[in-house]
This record gives C-alpha cells, structure tokens and sequence, in this order.
C-alpha cells in the first residue's frame, strides 16, 4: 500500500501532493514548499517557506531530510543513505549515526550530484553547491578493520563549491570558504576565508573579505 501511494504522490499536482505528504507520510511541509517530480522519501521530510525540490531527484533510504527557508534543490540530484535502526550488520559499531541531510536557509544544490548521507551532511546558510556531477560521500570501506565505516560531512555558510568535487566523510569545509573545481576535499578545515584546491585540497589563497557572494541577504544568484 504505502509503494502504491507513493507512486501517486510523484505524479500529482502539488496541492494534491502536498496533502498526501504531509497527511499520509505525516512530513512537515511549510504551505508554500513545493515538491517536482521526485521520488523524495526519506522516514522524515520538513520544508521551510518557498523551500523547493526540483523534478528528477531520488532521496531514499535517509532518516531525514531538512530543508529551511529559500532552499533550493535542482533537477537529477541521487541523493541516498542508510537508514539507522535496521536488521543490517552495516554501521553496528555506530549505534548513534543517523542517516540525514540538513540545508540551512537559503542555500542551493543545483543539478546532478551524487549526495552520501550515510552520515549527516550538514550544509549552512547562503551555501552554494555548484555546477554539475559533485560527489559528497560519507561513507567508504575501512580498509584496516574490514567493514563499512562512516563520518559526516560539514560546510560552513557563505561557502561556494565548485563544479565536479569530491567531498569526504569526516571533511569540514569553514564558512566564508570556496572549494574550486574539481578539487578533493579529504580532511576538516578551520580557517575561514580561504580559497581550498588540489586533489588533496588544501588553502591557496585568501578570499576578499568584501566579495558581494559573502553579504547577500538572498540566496539565488541572478
């Protein structure tokens, strides 16, 4: 029953759509969220106003996800986790993970990225994650004690991230930063107002204080 109504919940108009979702799957969503033709069921949704989910995006197996006021999630996202208090012997040894992605006010995820959420992946205000193909991964093998390991992601607010980057598990990316493109990010900053590059990344140079991107009272970038 609940596969059924979830296939009749992607292809409903919203106002229809909205009532399933918030009346059946019991998420929070703000009377001005909207929700495109996604397959966006995590065991926990809320939305914040005017706070949207493009069509063509896949979130499951998450425990939740959260959207505040102003985010913005673009077309073809794969976003996945694993959901905590289940039967698996995967993550045993972490009985405190939690499965979740959280996007503070106004920041954006474009189009097209890949987001591991196996871990939290907690993302700050007036954040923007950029171009295309981006892989933000929170879990990987551990290699010296043979079995599926995990770590959360970070990034601060105000920070730009570029095209087509690989973020971590256990990655901290300081607020008021720029990832560049194609860069890997592997391990936690903490130096704010930095440019971060390379594969590993690591600080390049010092940002303007005074860029415009960093003191925007809106999100979208016209």
């Amino acid at each position: 029953m609940r596969k059924l109504m979830q296939c009749l919940t992607v292809i409903l108009p919203m106002p229809l759509k909205r009532l399933l979702l918030r009346h059946y799957f019991k998420y929070d969503l703000h009377p001005t969220a909207h929700v495109g033709l996604s397959w966006v069921f995590p065991r926990k949704l809320i939305m914040g106003p005017h706070s949207k989910i493009a069509s063509f995006n896949v979130a499951v197996h998450l425990d939740e996800i959260h959207l505040g006021s102003q985010v913005s999630i673009g077309r073809g996202n794969w976003i996945t986790g694993f959901a905590s208090g289940t039967d698996s012997k995967h993550f045993r040894h972490q009985p405190s993970r939690q499965s979740l992605l959280f996007v503070d006010d106004h920041s954006a995820i474009t189009k097209d990225h890949h987001i591991d959420c196996t871990s939290p992946i907690r993302i700050g205000k007036y954040v923007t994650i950029a171009g295309y193909q981006s892989q933000l991964l929170t879990h990987s093998i551990d290699i010296y004690v043979n079995r599926q390991d995990s770590h959360p992601i970070e990034i601060g607010d105000y920070c730009f991230v570029g095209t087509n980057v690989t973020i971590l598990g256990g990655a901290i990316l300081p607020a008021y930063s720029v990832l560049g493109a194609k860069s890997l990010l592997n391990k936690a900053f903490s130096d704010e107002w930095k440019l971060y590059a390379g594969v590993p990344a690591k600080p390049v140079s010092d940002l303007n204080r005074e860029a415009k991107y960093f003191h925007r009272e809106k999100g979208f970038v016209y």
